[in-house]
């Protein structure tokens, strides 16, 4: 049974490799991470120093560590912010959703930035607890079928990561599943291509660029940039560009387009489950390198929206289902 579970497990994993060719590649010790993985660690790294911004009030998130919860359990699996409003207006609704789509299980919180979950807790003095120590009191509460879903955007290292410990773990569990990242089909592409039109459509006058903004990787994984710019395009979504931090398609390669494009206006948005540290200062900082001040710098009246994806409900519905594609799985 527990040998069953595994390779259920593994060929959830091979589907979603398949589709993204190169995006399950384990990047090595000199190569950059995945997206968020990213984040997160620019996040921590931020963390280091005093902060001198408001991230909210993190009495108003629920850490969801519950003990005594049932026999069915569904896990949530973030990188988490420390970004207090972010994490409770898009990780924390997700697994409201979840919650309400969902009354037979207990949704509960799990993060993989171990730097992020430090800081929280010697910040605000909420704990959240890490993968492992998710699965630790899953088992400890006699949790029976557990439902992991990560909100990860991809198939690609930090998904792998959650999933080989999620089947290393299985004999714990007499059920165990793990749902599909963001974006996997082209069916998921296209319902988050539309979700984030209509999200900055009243911003479409003619004479504006919607710009979002995600991380990159050097990674083969990097090609679901590429293929989300192509399917804005195919939907006719002309006016919204794609661009990252730390790969391609560049700043610069945004803003040319923009420039080709004959836009006065730019509106600026993270690409991220999460608005974080990426999408508060690389994106809306006011140095001297952030895509706020380098597109002002060319002239462009911009507005930054420091919304993170988990706060567009198709988005959060899009989780949903897939929560819903594993549990018919069990």
């Amino acid at each position: 049974m527990k040998k069953k579970l595994i390779i259920a497990i593994a060929m959830m994993l091979t589907m979603s490799l398949v589709f993204m060719t190169g995006c399950g590649k384990k990047e090595t010790a000199e190569e950059p991470k995945e997206e968020e993985t990213a984040e997160s660690e620019a996040e921590g790294a931020e963390e280091e120093d005093e902060e001198n911004y408001e991230t909210g009030d993190a009495s108003l998130d629920d850490p969801r560590n519950a003990d005594e919860i049932g026999e069915a359990e569904m896990l949530v699996a973030s990188f988490g912010t420390s970004f207090n409003d972010s994490r409770r207006l898009t990780i924390g609704a997700i697994e409201a959703e979840l919650e309400k789509a969902f009354p037979d299980y207990a949704v509960r919180r799990g993060f993989t930035a171990q730097i992020v979950i430090d800081h929280i807790m010697k910040r605000d003095n909420v704990a959240i607890d890490n993968m492992t120590q998710a699965l630790d009191r899953a088992e400890a509460n006699g949790v029976n079928t557990l439902v992991v879903v990560p909100t990860h955007l991809m198939s690609g290292f930090e998904y792998n990561d959650v999933a080989d410990e999620i089947a290393a773990r299985a004999d714990g569990f007499e059920k165990v599943v793990i749902s599909k990242p963001l974006l996997d089909t082209d069916a998921d592409f296209d319902a988050v291509a539309k979700a984030i039109y209509e999200d900055t459509k009243s911003y479409d006058d003619g004479e504006t660029a919607i710009c979002f903004m995600g991380h990159g990787t050097e990674a083969d994984s990097n090609a679901v940039y590429g293929k989300m710019q192509e399917t804005l395009k195919g939907l006719g979504y002309n006016n919204i560009f794609i661009g990252t931090v730390e790969a391609s398609p560049t700043l610069d390669d945004v803003i040319g387009l923009v420039k080709d494009g004959g836009y006065k206006k730019v509106v600026l948005q993270p690409l991220m489950v999460v608005a974080g540290d990426h999408a508060n200062n690389d994106m809306a900082g006011d140095e001297e390198d952030s895509w706020k001040s380098a597109f002002e710098a060319e002239g462009f009246d911009v507005t930054c929206v420091l919304k993170g994806l988990g706060e567009i409900p198709a988005v959060r519905e899009l989780y949903v289902a897939h929560a819903q594609d594993a549990v018919n799985t069990l």
